[in-house]
Formats: structure tokens, sequence, C-alpha cells
């Protein structure tokens, strides 16, 4: 039988997380009406993400070259899944919610440095663009799939294909 404190504990869960819905919702619609461009980077969540890219070089350093340079966006992507996963085993789903919607943020933190993979415009994590030194990792993914010339084309769909996760 349930009491007074626990209803009222209820309840307040409710609320938390109709408030964390309506600021990712807003969060959404700010990243939905920004075009694709350095701009998705100047979020707030961009340097958390990039800890996750960067630990992930050195987590596939083990498996060659190829993957050692994928492993930066392949994890800043799958941490937030793995964090899905294991809060659905939980039964955790506001939780899965949140961490699905960040997996999305992700890929639309990406999207500007798939799409610069021709130009080398974006600014790197030492201040240099892409350019100035030699190249950067999606330049190389990009160019070992034969597939440089659709740089743009992938980035607007990790761009898009991030913003309905995120909506999702």
């Amino acid at each position: 039988m349930r009491n007074i404190e626990q209803d009222a504990t209820a309840g307040l869960e409710r609320w938390r997380s109709v408030g964390l819905l309506l600021v990712l919702a807003g969060w959404t619609w700010r990243f939905a009406r920004m075009p694709m461009g350095p701009s998705d980077v100047d979020s707030i969540l961009h340097l958390p993400d990039l800890v996750f890219h960067e630990a992930g070089h050195v987590l596939f350093m083990l498996f060659g070259h190829f993957l050692t340079v994928l492993g930066g966006s392949l994890t800043q992507v799958l941490v937030p899944v793995v964090c899905v996963v294991a809060f659905i085993r939980q039964d955790q789903r506001v939780s899965a919610g949140v961490c699905a919607w960040w997996a999305g943020q992700n890929l639309v933190d990406l999207a500007p440095y798939i799409a610069d993979a021709r130009a080398l415009n974006l600014v790197l994590l030492g201040g240099q663009t892409g350019a100035e030194v030699e190249g950067h990792d999606w330049e190389f993914i990009l160019t070992q799939l034969g597939a440089l010339h659709l740089d743009r084309t992938i980035g607007l769909c990790a761009h898009y294909g991030g913003l309905l996760v995120m909506m999702l």
C-alpha cells in the first residue's frame, strides 16, 4: 500500500522528468533552427563530447591506424548509446531517453567535422585548421573509403539524423 510520502515522491519525479523533457525539447529546437556549421560545436556539450572523442582515439589504438582515427567519432556516439542500453536494462526510461538524446546531439556535433573533410576550415583542438596541419580525422577516413567527395552529404546526414534522434 502506497503512502502519502511515496505519492509525493512519485509526483515530484514526474514533474522533474517533464521539466527535463522541456529543457531538451528547447535545446533540440535551438539546434534545429541553426544551419549545420561551426555553431554546432559552440554548444556547452561540445567540450564533454570532445573528451569522449579524444579518449576513443586511445581506446582504438590497438586496432590499427584507420580504427584509431575512426575511434574518436565512434566512441563519441557509442558512449551515450551504451548508457541508453544500461538504463533500459535498469528500467530507467527517462534516463535512457536523455542518453538517446545525447547520442543524437553527438551526431549533430560531429556533422560539421565530417562536412569539413575537403575544405579543412574547421578550427581543431590545437587552435589551427585542418589545412594548417595535416588534415583531420574525417579527411583521412573519407579519403581511405574513397568517399571524400561525399563529405557534405555525409555531414548533412549526420546532422539531420542527429536531430531526428534528438526529437524522438
